[in-house]
């Protein structure tokens, strides 16, 4: 590369993740792997390992507002992820900010519901993400639940989920395009089948990714901030969305099958045996 030649850039606005497996920390993680340069926007601060979150400290929406201002516009960034949001000033904030950089392209993971079923952001939170993140978004990556929750229907028993498949997915998809105008990744790590499909509907063409479940991993904790860091990462090379979906979800899938304990039964992705060749 030469001297003068700007390198590109990705952007995470996200939580911290004091153990390094999830949020900010998993996002730079990735984007490293990709061969780019990371900065971050941090919209919340948690004391948390792969077992428990202990703490957690909101961001004020006026430091928010100054990161996104330090960042934007001084360095290069092709792509930027959202993770989970969770305060509706901040959200307003940040979402003043994306719309004023409509070249950018923007993955949002609408961290709402955790695995459990349990619900991780407030109603007013959610009303603000769906008003105004999505209608500027890229792309959003909801998991099932999340999906539902989208559309406007209450997810309450996170067991029923396990019953969907793909095509519950794709109209779950169809139905998000025609509410917010984005497309749509919605993962199928909660659905029923027997390999994690993944459907992407981008407006015009449904599309489906499949790869084998991993047996007994040693983490899987980080892998849907991964997942859309990794394809903040794609898009930011000059990947077509299509493809950007299946290399990101090839990327995260090495990184759990990969994964090594780093303390007494805590573990973590491994990103780095498959370095990205940018």
């Amino acid at each position: 590369m030469r001297k003068d030649e700007i390198h590109p850039c990705c952007l995470t606005i996200a939580g911290s993740d004091s153990g390094g497996n999830a949020g900010v920390q998993a996002d730079l993680r990735a984007f490293h792997a990709y061969g780019l340069h990371g900065c971050t926007v941090f919209a919340a601060l948690t004391a948390q390992n792969p077992r428990s979150v202990s703490a957690v400290h909101q961001v004020p929406p006026q430091f928010v507002a100054a990161q996104l201002d330090a960042v934007l516009g001084t360095y290069d960034i092709r792509a930027l992820k959202t993770g989970m949001l969770s305060d509706p000033q901040s959200i307003e904030v940040i979402a003043d900010r994306l719309s004023r950089n409509p070249s950018i392209y923007k993955v949002v993971d609408p961290v709402m519901v955790a695995t459990s079923g349990v619900r991780l952001v407030s109603e007013d939170a959610v009303r603000s993400i769906k008003r105004a993140i999505l209608p500027i978004a890229t792309l959003v990556t909801p998991n099932l639940p999340e999906a539902e929750i989208l559309c406007g229907r209450e997810v309450s028993d996170p067991n029923a989920e396990r019953g969907k498949t793909a095509a519950d997915a794709a109209d779950l998809a169809r139905r998000i395009h025609d509410l917010y105008g984005c497309a749509v990744l919605v993962k199928g790590g909660h659905g029923s089948e027997s390999t994690a499909v993944d459907v992407l509907f981008d407006g015009s063409e449904m599309r489906e990714f499949s790869l084998p479940w991993i047996t007994d991993p040693i983490s899987t904790h980080g892998t849907g901030c991964s997942l859309s860091a990794a394809l903040a990462a794609e898009l930011a090379l000059g990947r077509a969305l299509p493809d950007a979906v299946a290399g990101a979800k090839a990327f995260v899938h090495d990184a759990v099958e990969n994964s090594y304990l780093v303390g007494p039964g805590c573990g973590v992705l491994d990103f780095a045996r498959r370095k990205v060749d940018g």
